[in-house]
């Protein structure tokens, strides 16, 4: 990586993060792995390379949309996993969402309710998972873990993480290599935790810079100052990382016991 461009030898990558699937996997004498698909970029990339390491049929995709899901979203998860031939389940979370929420006495607020869907979604996961004797696919990457832009207990949770090690721009690479359609692997990031929910609400710049900034600042440890002007953005952004950053640490470490 230099400059500003993220380049990865694609087919390099595939062919490493492919036989890393197929090593948990027979690591842990799993028959398959299931991948929840949203319709974006991530889901749509690991769900690639897992068929790709195990075959079709030693993959399951599950579609967990909610009541305001985008139609959009749930057209291009399907239009994916009609490609890969994998069997695909559908399962509505709002309504086993809203009975978790209504069991509960303290009224939450409008994050807290929103956490509450990715949590019920890896529940889900994990319902298939141990059925069936599969794995569970993380589909987070690098970018979203340093910022601590994730669901602790949700979307943070899997049996493995096969592109976390990717930066968000290199994510969209890799798809593109892996031939998932342009329009999903360019699609703006939009977790949909909520109406109209996009990623551009929470984080302080668009990946294409954030990226930048991260690889700066946790790769190359560069000054906050070289890491702005890399990017070509304000001081304001880098600090706001650096704050999502330090804010969310126990996100990404094990919690923390006398042990």
């Amino acid at each position: 990586m230099t400059g500003n461009t993220f380049g990865i030898d694609a087919a390099g990558e595939a062919d490493r993060t492919t036989e890393f699937i197929r090593r948990v996997i027979r690591g842990a004498s799993a028959r398959g792995a299931v991948v929840g698909v949203s319709g974006g970029v991530d889901s749509a990339a690991v769900g690639a390379l897992c068929v790709r390491a195990l075959g079709r049929t030693k993959v399951l995709a599950l579609l967990m949309p909610s009541d305001h899901t985008p139609d959009q979203d749930t057209r291009d998860a399907r239009t994916i996993t009609k490609s890969w031939g994998t069997r695909t389940e559908t399962v509505p979370i709002s309504r086993i969402a809203r009975a978790l929420s209504g069991a509960v006495k303290l009224e939450g607020d409008r994050l807290a309710s929103a956490n509450v869907e990715a949590r019920v979604r890896m529940t889900i996961l994990y319902y298939y998972a141990n059925t069936l004797g599969y794995l569970v696919a993380g589909t987070g990457d690098k970018s979203e873990s340093l910022l601590g832009y994730f669901t602790k207990g949700g979307d943070g949770n899997a049996d493995f993480f096969p592109i976390a090690h990717l930066y968000k721009t290199q994510v969209r690479a890799l798809a593109s290599y892996l031939g998932v359609p342009r329009g999903i692997a360019e699609k703006p990031a939009s977790p949909q935790l909520w109406p109209g929910h996009k990623a551009s609400d929470e984080i302080p710049a668009d990946y294409d810079k954030l990226d930048i900034v991260l690889w700066h600042l946790f790769d190359l440890k560069s000054t906050p100052v070289k890491a702005a002007k890399e990017a070509g953005v304000p001081m304001s952004v880098v600090k706001r990382v650096l704050e999502m950053h330090r804010r969310t640490e126990h996100k990404r470490a094990p919690p923390p016991s006398l042990a």
